[in-house]
């Protein structure tokens, strides 16, 4: 099979590889759809993302979907031919975390495209048969693939907790701002206020479902009052003024990656009592993921901005400088 592979940052080489077999309770599955991510970008321009470093070889791309084309051992055959999204975790079944529910947390993960673990931008790959997500006829490859992001918002909202009355702050109107506000719609969020610096982004978040769009170079959004904060830029200076924003007892979500360390108010926190969390992936998203596509609540496919071959996987890499850019497709199958 192919398989685009970094071989040093700011080098992918188009490889033949032998077909993975599917071992007990995997299936093997043909790609034919991966999303771009940030860490995909960061991995191929830096060799590294915060502890994470790129020692050898290594396939990236985590975001994706195909077709089930052999079954391990114990694993039903019936399921040869399905249609599925990745959900592209391994993790240790007997871990503390992962017996809690919070196998996301495992720290014995095999994550795809997380070194040493090879990813999805190649023909094949193999994933335990639970991780493999059955998706209706009706969802495209594309959609597929980007219920990955999507479960990171659904980890998101689930944690700022927004119902029907809620007003919430997203910091960022990048790939996770936009699937997050989004999920703030259709979650039934009152106001949707997003913040973001550039102005084709703000435009973009308002396309998308923001009832608000903020930038923070004129408009301090501490001066706002909201149940829920969600950052989705990683930025210092955003995360400051959005914890600022919270009303008492609201909750502060942490999700876009930033600084190892940064300057929190801390005497702010704890005298609004204020829930403060972050998100490291997700656990038990695919099937809300899968619904929420279904039933048009989310649109996934509108994100999708430009598709590459695997033969293109450098320029898919690198279409994230491309000016209006949200996702970028890898379509290989």
């Amino acid at each position: 099979m192919r398989a685009a592979v970094l071989v040093e940052p700011g080098r992918i080489e188009i490889e033949e590889r032998p077909i993975p077999n599917p071992g007990p309770g995997d299936v093997l599955v043909r790609v034919s759809s991966v999303g771009v991510c940030g860490s995909d970008t960061h991995y191929y321009r830096h060799g590294r993302v915060g502890s994470f470093v790129v020692e050898a070889p290594l396939v990236l791309g985590h975001e994706a979907a195909g077709t089930i084309v052999g079954v391990g051992e114990s694993v039903n055959p019936t399921r040869i031919g399905q249609r599925v999204s990745i959900e592209p975790q391994r993790p240790d079944p007997d871990s503390d975390e992962t017996r809690r529910g919070h196998y996301n947390l495992c720290p014995h993960m095999r994550f795809f495209a997380t070194p040493p673990v090879d990813g999805a931008l190649c023909d094949y790959v193999t994933i335990g048969a639970e991780f493999a997500h059955p998706v209706p006829d009706s969802m495209s490859d594309d959609a597929a693939a980007l219920c990955e992001p999507l479960s990171v918002g659904i980890a998101a909202i689930r944690k700022a907790e927004l119902d029907g009355h809620s007003r919430v702050l997203i910091a960022g109107a990048g790939p996770i701002g936009i699937v997050v506000t989004q999920l703030a719609r259709a979650y039934g969020a009152t106001d949707i206020v997003v913040s973001d610096p550039d102005r084709t982004r703000r435009d973009r978040a308002a396309a998308f479902g923001a009832t608000t769009v903020i930038d923070p170079a004129v408009e301090q959004t501490d001066e706002l009052t909201v149940d829920a904060f969600i950052d989705a830029s990683g930025a210092a200076a955003a995360v400051a003024a959005g914890i600022r924003a919270v009303r008492p007892a609201g909750r502060v979500v942490l999700v876009g990656s930033g600084a190892e360390t940064m300057e929190l108010p801390t005497q702010l926190i704890q005298n609004r009592e204020l829930v403060l969390t972050g998100v490291f992936r997700y656990a038990n998203t695919w099937p809300t993921a899968i619904a929420l596509v279904e039933s048009g609540r989310v649109d996934l496919d509108a994100m999708v901005t430009a598709r590459f071959p695997l033969e293109k996987a450098a320029e898919a890499l690198d279409s994230d400088r491309i000016p209006g850019s949200v996702k970028s497709v890898v379509t290989v199958s």
